[in-house]
């Protein structure tokens, strides 16, 4: 069974304001709600010998499955790496080393992060691909369409509209740089510290 985990408004996110935050919890608990009742399904072998690729019961059981977990995980990511302040909002030595010698320099990072973003329908994510050895900033148009195997996400932004619509209505772009002043760069360097 997958546990939620107690995310709360705290000052030091300025991204978006205490309703903005708590209307995305909810949706983020019901991805959570959904992969159990997935996994429950699943557990019962439902339709295993109809399994087929055009359509089958089995066949939506697993999408819903990717869809819904991936869901969770995203959304988990960007909450954990939002509310960065004083030096946590400073990305240290390492990875902006990394950075550079991944996209020349921090401002080009930067800007590829903020292009991706604003091209992206679902998330924009800095990941570790760890086939070719570098960071790539990808664009996910849904949880589960665009991620690369085999890599590990460093930094997520959730651009879909229910992340900031409430606060910035259509302001997508206003939302994505108030972001890039609020990331809390001590948990994307928590995270590279395992590559």
């Amino acid at each position: 069974m997958i546990e939620k985990i107690n995310f709360q408004y705290t000052d030091d996110i300025t991204v978006v304001d205490r309703d903005q935050f708590e209307a995305h919890i909810r949706l983020y608990e019901g991805y959570v709600k959904k992969i159990n009742e997935i996994d429950e399904i699943l557990q019962n072998n439902p339709g295993r010998e109809e399994a087929n690729a055009t359509f089958s019961f089995f066949r939506e059981c697993k999408r819903g499955e990717t869809y819904a977990l991936d869901g969770v995980i995203l959304h988990e990511l960007y909450f954990e790496n939002m509310g960065g302040s004083g030096q946590m909002n400073t990305p240290n030595l390492s990875i902006t080393a990394q950075l550079e010698m991944d996209f020349g320099s921090f401002v080009n990072w930067e800007a590829d992060f903020i292009a991706t973003a604003k091209a992206s329908r679902g998330w924009a994510v800095l990941c570790f691909d760890q086939r070719s050895y570098r960071l790539r900033n990808i664009s996910l148009d849904s949880h589960d369409l665009g991620n690369i195997a085999y890599s590990a996400p460093m930094l997520v932004l959730d651009v879909y509209e229910h992340a900031y619509f409430l606060q910035y209505a259509d302001n997508k772009t206003e939302y994505i740089n108030r972001f890039m002043e609020n990331i809390n760069w001590e948990v994307v360097g928590q995270r590279m510290e395992i590559f």
